[in-house]
């Protein structure tokens, strides 16, 4: 199969890609990359040079020296675009606070999704999610793709960790979206993870609400749906690898918590352990 004839991102126009120039950014560039030409969409590589000065012109010379620093970085991304085709813009600015910066710039440019990779080149690899990925999205972005360094999407299954959240519908929203316009998209797993056989019936209900929508949906979306008790992050990882997925969609954490299901960091547990690209999706 072409991995440019198809896109797990539906008609996205716009990609954010945040890069800090390390290795670690990998994944994230070869999915703008892909995406972008599978969308036709123009891909806005973003970096925030990290300022903490009060002056106005030690901010501006931080910010050219950071651009300086990366201009073998760009180019290389540049050259890719241009052998695919794809439109590309470099911003580079510079903030005291990198992570709202992202976002607002993903916003200012009528982003679709932000893409980011899973670790940058500051903090320790120890950490599930980098700190930079985690604070970005804990901003709330509708859409934000986090991609390991080495994995590449081919696009023919993906995995919905589903739950009562409104962030959660939103995703069941996404994949349903998605298995309308992903025309080599082949199935779509919603899985339902009660904690305990006693939650089972609520984790039954909701697959069936979901799969009544499914149905419902013109044309119906090719779906499986799972019911596993246990541990949310190991169903849900062992589901994705034993099912071979491309990315697994999840809702993000509110900041109010997580509902009972997804409850503590099982957002960036997932993100950190899965093998696969995820996208976290905020209602």
């Amino acid at each position: 199969m072409d991995r440019f004839s198809t896109s797990l991102l539906g008609e996205a126009k716009t990609l954010l890609l945040a890069t800090d120039g390390s290795p670690f950014s990998d994944g994230a560039i070869q999915e703008a990359m892909f995406f972008g030409q599978a969308c036709q969409a123009t891909v806005i590589v973003l970096h925030v040079v990290h300022t903490q000065v009060e002056s106005i012109t030690a901010a501006n010379f931080e910010v050219r020296k950071g651009r300086e620093k990366l201009t073998p970085h760009f180019d290389y991304i540049r050259a890719m675009a241009r052998d695919i085709g794809v439109t590309l813009e470099v911003v580079v600015v510079g903030s005291s606070s990198p992570e709202k910066t992202i976002v607002e710039q993903a916003r200012l440019r009528g982003a679709d999704v932000i893409l980011i990779g899973r670790h940058g080149k500051a903090g320790r690899l120890s950490l599930l999610v980098g700190k930079m990925t985690a604070k970005v999205m804990e901003q709330g972005f509708p859409r934000v793709l986090v991609a390991p360094k080495d994995f590449i999407i081919s696009g023919n299954r993906i995995l919905v960790g589903i739950n009562n959240s409104a962030n959660s519908r939103r995703a069941i929203e996404e994949a349903i979206s998605l298995g309308h316009t992903c025309t080599t998209l082949q199935q779509i797993i919603m899985l339902a993870v009660a904690p305990s056989e006693e939650e089972g019936e609520s984790a039954r209900a909701l697959l069936e609400e979901v799969s009544l929508l499914t149905e419902q949906a013109a044309p119906p979306v090719p779906c499986e749906f799972l019911l596993e008790v246990g541990d949310p992050v190991e169903q849900i990882l062992k589901t994705a690898d034993t099912r071979d997925v491309d990315m697994i969609l999840i809702g993000n954490r509110s900041k109010g918590g997580m509902p009972k299901v997804f409850k503590g960091h099982i957002a960036d547990n997932i993100i950190g352990r899965s093998r696969c690209s995820v996208l976290v999706v905020t209602a």
